[in-house]
Order: C-alpha cells, then structure tokens, then sequence
C-alpha cells in the first residue's frame, strides 16, 4: 500500500475506544470471505467470493479490525457450518464450559439466550444439564430431530433489538462477536435489551488475539473476523456498554477468551491507566507482526518445497478457518486432500483452492507421506484415528 492509502485506512475511528489513530498493519488480499460455507464442485469453490483483510491496531485500546471489511459479502446460511461438536476433546471442552456456567450463574430451572447459536449444541447442552429454557438465534440454524424439546426454541435469524422481548438469566454468545464490525452497537443492544432486569448474566467467548499476533497463530486470520480482542479492548467495551466485568479466563488451551459479565446501573468507568503498559507490549508485537509473518511463511515454503521435491504426498488435517487460510497461502503447492472429522464438511469443496474434503478413512487408501495439522490442540485425537487406520505418515503441526 502506498503511503497516501494507509494515512487515509489510519483516519478511520476504533469501534471500541473511539480514537481516530488506527495504526495500518499487515495485509492478505483477494481471500475467501466464508472458510466455513463449503462449496459442491471445485470449480465454485476456487470462484468463490473473495475480499481484502487490511488490519489496524488501535494504539489505546489495543483493538485490531479489518478495514477494508465488506457486511455485504458474507452470507451467514444453512450450508455454512462451523461446527466442532465432532472432536472428542471439543466435546469435552463444551461438557465441562456448561457444567461450569451452570453452577456458577445457578442456571436451574432458568432461560437461556444463546445468541449465534449455530445448530444448537450448546444451548441444548445447557437446557439439558440444568432442566432450563433457551431460545437460540442464529440465521444457520437446520432443524433439529434429535434432542430438541418444549424447553428449547430456535430463531432462524439474527439477534437484533426486535427481539429484545427475549429475557434470560443467563446470555451466552460464543464466537460469534469477532464477526462484527461494530461490536459495540451489539452489546449496547444486549445491554439496552436487558434493561432494569439486573439478574441477567452474560457470558462471551471469542479468539484470543493475543495467540494469533504475539504467537504467531496466523492461521486465524480470516476475513469473516473483522474483530480482534484483546483483554484490554474486551473488558473496556463491555464496561462501556453498560456491563461490570466479573471474569476474563483463557479458555481452550488458550486459544479463547472467556468473559463473564453482569449489568451495572449508573455510570462505569471505561479506562485504566494500568492498561496501557499491557497495550505497549501489545503495540510491539503488532509492530514486528508483518515481518514474523513472512518469516514464518517463507519458512513453511521451504518446508513444502522440499517435500513435494521428494515426491511425498501431503494432507492437511482440519477443513475449518485454519485449514483454509493455511491452503489459500500455500495454493502453489500440490495438497490434494483435506481431512476432516464433521460429515457435513465431507465431500465438499475447499473455499479458493477447489480441495475435496475426505473423510479419515480416506487415508487408509491413499496412504499419505505427511500429515500438517492444523490445530495442535487435536494432535492426539488425530494420532488414535491414524492408530486405527494402521498407518504411519509424519505428522507436522504449524
């Protein structure tokens, strides 16, 4: 970008804080804007629509934001599916989540909000353990045979202030708050929706920016995330909202944030000083993040060179955000296959590369040299699956 384009993205204005000194960062153009809304043929898949990621950092907040993101190009449908209800260790994950929020905020006999609630797992989850109620929103929603009761309802649409009737003891909203650009304009919308009924929790939980741009977790990095939080940038746009915040764990391996909060009458302080030292580490990384970036994905080139020199055949492990990304930088490459465990997801096609998407046994057959796992987290939920296909391919996590 030229000088005169990143003095023109920095005069944009922070969703969270306010400032107008967003700082131009880092850059992938021409990318997939759904790694999640899979494709029926190769050919629709590599013509899928695309779009631009052009990163800011907000110096006094530490908040990141895509600013050439476009509302307009994502289509939040039936056949988009993000579903990590068919690993094992997600399932365990989300097991002892509900088991925890349940005691915490008391959630017997209570209702539930569940807001982009995908196909209704966890809200179910939740209803099922406690003896609750929840209404769950979410325009992907597929209707459900299995386990859905009187207790539990679903809105094939998106939360917004006309459903603001909806009251629950507890709010739940989980991945969904880095999809949207004004992030603040939602919670004032939860917030003003819970209004004086002060016994209404809230619990949030989205990325950690921190893995993706201090750690180098850049697989994360995809267009329908125009939003990335921080601690800092998290606790003061709930504070702003209307909301005292009671808890901010990593969660996941620390891979999520996790946000516990309650609404508050009166005024709420927005700022900390004490922050800003945790915003000028931050600030720091961000300042070497292009550079590590390159580093990184230059090395992986040569990685896969030497692979493919070899005449060694390659699969990814994981067809979700990060396999695409990972794919879409590295499309120069012969990867033919990607595995993943979600049925759904089988058979079909990579967004911008035209991968198909095979399912572990697969393998069995095709007998692959090297498999990249995209998810450290899964690597021994992926070596019991290569166990008991008895082969034995190299694994590699990046």
């Amino acid at each position: 970008m030229t000088n005169q384009q990143v003095n023109k993205l920095s005069e944009n204005t922070c969703p969270v804080c306010g400032s107008k000194h967003l700082i131009f960062f880092f850059e992938m153009l021409d990318v997939p804007v759904h790694c999640n809304l899979l494709w029926q043929s190769p050919k629709t898949a590599r013509n899928c629509p695309k779009g631009d990621i052009k990163l800011a950092f907000c110096p006094v907040c530490s908040f990141i934001t895509n600013l050439a993101f476009e509302p307009a190009l994502l289509e939040y449908s039936h056949a988009y599916d993000s579903s990590l209800y068919f690993s094992p260790y997600f399932q365990e994950y989300a097991l002892s989540l509900a088991t925890r929020l349940i005691e915490r905020h008391n959630l017997y006999n209570k209702d539930i909000i569940d807001i982009g609630c995908g196909k209704g797992y966890f809200l179910m989850l939740l209803c099922n353990l406690g003896n609750n109620r929840g209404v769950g929103f979410d325009p992907g929603y597929i209707e459900q045979n299995n386990n859905v009761n009187d207790q539990v309802k679903f809105i094939q649409d998106f939360y917004s202030e006309k459903y603001s009737n909806y009251k629950g003891d507890l709010i739940v909203c989980r991945q969904v708050l880095e999809h949207i650009q004004n992030p603040k304009s939602f919670l004032n919308t939860i917030r003003h929706a819970i209004g004086n009924q002060i016994n209404s929790d809230v619990f949030f939980e989205v990325p950690n920016a921190l893995q993706i741009f201090q750690k180098g977790f850049i697989w994360d990095i995809i267009y329908e995330h125009c939003s990335y939080f921080t601690p800092t940038s998290l606790s003061l746009i709930f504070s702003s909202c209307g909301f005292q915040v009671c808890e901010l764990n990593e969660e996941y391996e620390g891979q999520f944030f996790c946000i516990d909060a309650v609404p508050k009458k009166g005024d709420v302080p927005v700022s900390d000083n004490s922050q800003m030292c945790v915003v000028n580490r931050i600030a720091s990384d961000i300042k070497s993040f292009a550079d590590n970036y390159r580093i990184k994905v230059e090395s992986l080139r040569h990685k896969l060179k030497q692979i493919e020199d070899l005449g060694q055949r390659i699969v990814i492990w994981g067809a979700g955000s990060k396999g695409v990304t990972f794919l879409n930088t590295f499309k120069k490459f012969h990867i033919e296959y990607a595995v993943d465990i979600n049925p759904h997801k089988q058979g079909m096609y990579i967004p911008g590369t035209g991968q198909l998407i095979v399912s572990p046994g697969f393998l069995r057959n095709y007998q692959p040299d090297i498999i990249i796992i995209m998810n450290q987290i899964y690597k021994s939920e992926i070596q019991a699956f290569i166990n008991k296909l008895k082969i034995n391919p190299k694994l590699i996590t990046v």
